[in-house]
């Protein structure tokens, strides 16, 4: 039993309180997950030619700027460094496969946690409302968040175990549920060069998805695939830089809800979550159908 959260805000007004809107629904998921939780935030993309890599690390003391200018210097790759704790931004012009390797090289310890142009993302262990005041999410400014809040039931409670998993760039999904075929799929993936980083079974599903997509695919057709190959229990929650997306298994076990209104776009796994936002008495709310993907996409 986990909790997945999701909001986007239409009005480009309302953005700046994107955090304070998304709290209460993540906290309120806390009594479904109480071990570990994360969030991905989407916010205005940086500029053409740069990236943002999202950084972890348990050391709350370790120099980020150091490291920082350690991949300058080694690389020549410009390079602004944005500490949070032990979550660090790095905004740079370098490659991502370039900074793979480097970390790889140089300094394992920090754990890439995401790449992309809009993406920023924060996971750890223990309680949700602990995490959200540790990094501050009442002040998220954004677009649209994908959360979860994780309640370990097959894999160690850490901060790489906790969702949202990520793929490619600004990429990100989070689960609710168990899948019965998780090594069977990694088998599969890994024969097709596909690295994985946890024993998580919901890293699988990402693994899977991030293959088909990097065939090609939409996610609309890579979903149609992953039903005849996810076996198990899901409500899965994707993030992309421009749009949300939910999709629940053939038996539609594992509980979600949707409010809608003229404002915002709000998911989670209990209406009572969603309760406090504005004007959500004349929402349009909703339970989606089984193996039906719903999307929505940030407006300008």
């Amino acid at each position: 039993m986990c909790g997945i959260v999701g909001l986007m805000i239409k009005k480009p007004a309302m953005r700046k309180d994107l955090g304070k809107l998304m709290l209460p629904i993540f906290v309120c998921m806390a009594d479904r997950g109480p071990d570990s939780a994360g969030l991905a935030v989407y916010g205005t993309p940086v500029k053409k030619g740069l990236r943002k890599f999202n950084l972890f690390t348990p050391d709350w003391e370790f120099d980020w700027k150091k490291l920082g200018k350690k991949l300058e210097k080694q690389t020549k790759a410009k390079v602004k460094v944005e500490a949070v704790g032990n979550h660090a931004i790095f905004t740079s012009d370098i490659e991502p496969a370039a900074m793979h390797a480097w970390l790889a090289e140089c300094d394992p310890t920090p754990h890439l946690l995401s790449t992309g142009r809009s993406i920023d993302i924060y996971k750890d262990e223990g309680h949700p409302a602990k995490i959200a005041e540790r990094y501050g999410f009442k002040d998220l400014a954004g677009t649209h968040v994908v959360g979860h809040t994780r309640m370990a039931t097959e894999s160690a409670i850490t901060p790489a175990h906790a969702h949202p998993f990520t793929a490619g760039e600004d990429f990100c999904l989070v689960h609710n549920g168990s899948l019965s075929n998780p090594y069977q799929l990694r088998r599969m993936l890994e024969k097709q060069g596909m690295h994985f980083e946890t024993d998580n079974d919901t890293e699988a599903a990402c693994r899977f998805i991030e293959w088909r997509l990097g065939r090609g695919e939409q996610l609309q057709t890579a979903m149609q695939t992953a039903f005849a190959e996810l076996d198990g229990f899901y409500t899965l929650l994707f993030g992309t830089a421009t749009s949300l997306s939910l999709v629940r298994d053939a038996f539609a076990c594992k509980p979600a809800v949707v409010a809608e209104t003229d404002d915002y776009v709000a998911i989670s796994s209990e209406f009572r979550s969603l309760a406090h936002l504005p004007g959500v008495e004349d929402a349009e709310i909703f339970e989606p159908l089984p193996e039906e993907l719903y999307s929505w996409s940030v407006d300008a």
